[in-house]
């Protein structure tokens, strides 16, 4: 069944349009947004939880209207926002059993529940300490376990590992891979990290001002197996490139030397310098590498300059 279905969905706020004809079907256990800032994701996250009215179109979650049915949607969805949103003198365990009865438990039921959520996460020694007390990685941790408390089919994670150090970043990577596993849950993870979204995530959705750039499954992708080779030359001339497109590569040259390639199955390493020998090329340096994530995002981009912080989390990706 498809968690989200978008048709022709269009959002306008204060006389801008902020999302324009989306439409698609996610199906993911776990679904990656991505986009460079003001690209829409925020909006599109709270068109589903149904606090933004479709101008046009429509967005279903379940079955079911962004908007018109968005109580039954929110007992469905657990939602870890980006930006801290306590009661800073409540303790731990109030505070998820107040959200999880906000969600529609009984109050019994959540206090349960809030217990297991809290030693879930790894917060379960400090669960009676006041929140203003926590460290920021334990705010993330208790944003997850108020998320998971009501028991949602579907999780929403805005930036789950936004300023986490590299140890609670893995803790929160790990949690996010626990869940998925175990697959009673679907996830919606919106995040400027590449690697978050490739080390947790099968599908992704990526959205270029207010549109969809690219809806594709990341293991498919993959399996494509396109090789991608970055050449440093000596020598090179536009016969030596023409050569090279004359194997059936994509190829494209720039003033410094260097050549990039897209190369099919076909090709062997060898018929490269095969060419370069027989043009008295001389190949410096040769790196190879097979498609990523990165390679999607920047094709969806289709050569839009990307914001410096988006490139540092490109350079984060390790493909």
């Amino acid at each position: 069944m498809s968690i989200v279905e978008l048709d022709g969905l269009e959002v306008r706020l204060a006389d801008r349009t902020v999302l324009d004809g989306l439409s698609g079907t996610l199906r993911g256990k776990a679904i990656g947004l991505l986009g460079p800032n003001g690209a829409g994701k925020s909006t599109l996250i709270n068109t589903l939880l149904g606090f933004h009215r479709a101008s046009k179109g429509s967005a279903r979650v379940f079955g079911l209207d962004s908007y018109n049915d968005r109580g039954q949607i929110r007992g469905r969805v657990g939602y870890m926002p980006e930006n801290d949103s306590f009661i800073g003198n409540m303790s731990g365990v109030h505070f998820v059993r107040y959200m999880a009865e906000l969600a529609g438990l009984p109050a019994g039921e959540a206090l349960e529940r809030a217990h297991e959520a809290l030693f879930y996460v790894g917060l379960g020694e400090v669960r009676y300490r006041k929140i203003n007390s926590y460290s920021l990685g334990m705010k993330q941790l208790i944003k997850l376990a108020q998320a998971l408390a009501h028991g949602p089919r579907l999780l929403i994670l805005d930036e789950p590992t936004n300023g986490l150090d590299p140890l609670a970043r893995q803790r929160m990577i790990q949690l996010i891979k626990e869940i998925r596993k175990e697959g009673s849950v679907q996830l919606l993870i919106s995040s400027h990290l590449l690697r978050d979204i490739d080390e947790t995530c099968d599908e992704v959705l990526i959205l270029k001002k207010g549109r969809i750039a690219a809806l594709c499954n990341i293991e498919e992708e993959r399996r494509s197996n396109r090789s991608f080779v970055e050449l440093e030359t000596v020598g090179a001339t536009e016969q030596f490139a023409a050569s090279i497109r004359g194997l059936g590569c994509d190829c494209a040259s720039f003033p410094d030397g260097r050549m990039k390639l897209v190369v099919p199955d076909a090709v062997e390493t060898r018929d490269l310098y095969m060419i370069a020998f027989e043009q008295a090329v001389q190949i410096r340096r040769m790196h190879q590498r097979r498609d990523s994530l990165e390679d999607i995002f920047l094709r969806a981009m289709d050569g839009e300059r990307v914001p410096k912080t988006e490139v540092e989390g490109l350079a984060h990706v390790g493909l």
